[in-house]
């Protein structure tokens, strides 16, 4: 333990790989977005969709976790889960949240702020039909963030599942579906040497996006 406790204290990487200057980023931060987005993807990089979501409890707790970017565009940003989970409760209380992309192989990260609503009924089921089938069960079958005696509980109620819609036609659960997040301010960080990184905001006022360079 002592060793693992001197060594991050020791840790040092100095980024080299890329800049990023404010008269060269686009001027709409979802094209922006998109670009690094699909060079996260060209790159082969691991779970290059996976984004950190940002949450407040109703006493102001703050509450992270990772969950997957499903769809996306003109500034608003997709995901899906189960509506009586915590990150659920929070949203529901307090609709601000904030997303995080971080993408070390090529020295970047993306934030975003803004505030989260339900997702039409038609879009969840659109989305749910695609998912695998045992993707589908599961949904079902987690009550997600409520306490479990143990693993055998889950898998019991899986079977249960698995019974019930044995012909192969399940649809989505009524506590299941997608949020979308709509998008008012970005920042697109590119790790520089020395800890003198580019930081490039975003933010929406008065109708329109103001492009900020702002300290490392």
């Amino acid at each position: 333990m002592d060793d693992i406790k001197k060594r991050i204290t020791q840790l040092r990487e100095d980024f080299m790989q890329g800049s990023l200057s404010e008269k060269e980023v686009s001027d709409a931060p979802s094209q922006q977005f998109e670009l690094w987005l699909n060079q996260a993807m060209t790159a082969d990089l691991p779970e290059w969709q996976a984004m950190t979501l940002g949450t407040v409890s109703p006493d102001l707790r703050p509450s992270a976790r990772i969950v997957y970017l499903r769809q996306f565009q003109n500034d608003q940003y997709w995901f899906y889960g189960n509506y009586n989970s915590r990150k659920a409760r929070h949203l529901k209380q307090n609709p601000n949240a904030c997303l995080s992309f971080f993408w070390p192989q090529l020295e970047r990260q993306i934030r975003l702020e803004g505030s989260v609503e339900l997702c039409h009924d038609d879009t969840s089921d659109a989305y749910f039909d695609g998912r695998p089938f045992e993707s589908k069960l599961g949904a079902w079958a987690s009550d997600q963030s409520a306490v479990l005696k143990n693993r055998e509980e889950l898998e019991a109620q899986l079977e249960v599942y698995r019974k019930k819609f044995e012909d192969g036609n399940i649809y989505r659960p009524p506590y299941w579906g997608g949020w979308v997040f709509t998008a008012k301010y970005y920042e697109f960080w590119q790790g520089r040497k020395s800890r003198l990184h580019d930081r490039i905001t975003y933010e929406f006022k008065n109708g329109e996006w103001t492009i900020n360079r702002i300290a490392p």
